[in-house]
């Protein structure tokens, strides 16, 4: 049989997981009834800028943005560019949409940030090549059985895709408290070196949180687990 190249679509990973959690409050409804659909991503086309923001600003985009917090502190921190965030979790998504309505008018409403409820490669794939300044993959689940190894997002066919959607000199930003996804991860990246480079000169440089990276509620759970965090940055050659 013969092999696939990475970036291959039949290399890339099917969405596992549940979807669904704990019963959602009325105020969360509301906000899934009314603010997602303004800002949903389109279910076809094209994922640019222009089109989603009516002008050719930076974009990033977050795989499993959990509950959001990460993506709606970026977009603050950076209101000139556009964030898109995807993930399959219905309560992450829930969440994410108090973050972008202002936190209960803490802050002004974020009209940089546009959400995708479902498959996050999906979505890449249809963003042109060379488009994105950022890709963010933060604690993502570490499926620790070498059975379930290919369901990781951390592979050959979407960091082959990864690279492919980022402009020369973007940035990959990966994060995890699993070692098991660690090891894992840095062997797929050894793959990709002609494509990445490792923004890294010493221990320092992925044992402690980099400026402008907002912890996740992941990210937290886990330190108070007493976990070791990993933060790693490639840029793209």
């Amino acid at each position: 049989m013969t092999a696939n190249k990475p970036g291959d679509p039949t290399t890339l990973n099917r969405l596992y997981g549940r979807s669904v959690g704990k019963k959602l409050r009325k105020g969360q409804l509301e906000l899934i009834e009314t603010l997602l659909p303004k800002i949903a991503m389109p279910a076809e086309g094209s994922v640019t800028a222009k089109a989603l923001f009516g002008d050719d600003r930076a974009l990033h985009f977050e795989i499993g943005f959990g509950g959001g917090e990460h993506m709606a502190a970026r977009a603050d921190m950076l209101p000139d560019h556009g964030f898109i965030g995807a993930e399959p979790f219905i309560n992450g998504v829930a969440q994410a949409l108090t973050h972008v309505a202002g936190d209960g008018g803490q802050r002004d409403p974020l009209g940089n940030i546009r959400i995708h409820h479902g498959d996050a490669l999906e979505v890449l794939s249809r963003v042109p090549d060379g488009a994105l300044s950022f890709i963010y993959l933060l604690h993502p689940d570490p499926w620790p059985k070498a059975r379930h190894a290919k369901r990781r997002m951390m592979n050959d066919g979407p960091v082959a895709l990864f690279a492919a959607k980022l402009r020369t000199g973007g940035e990959l930003r990966f994060g995890t408290d699993h070692p098991v996804y660690l090891r894992h991860a840095l062997m797929v990246m050894r793959r990709h070196r002609d494509t990445f480079d490792w923004l890294c000169d010493g221990p320092m440089d992925f044992q402690q949180r980099p400026g402008g990276w907002v912890e996740t509620r992941y990210e937290a759970k886990a330190r108070e687990q007493d976990h070791e965090v990993w933060y790693f940055r490639y840029r793209r050659r």
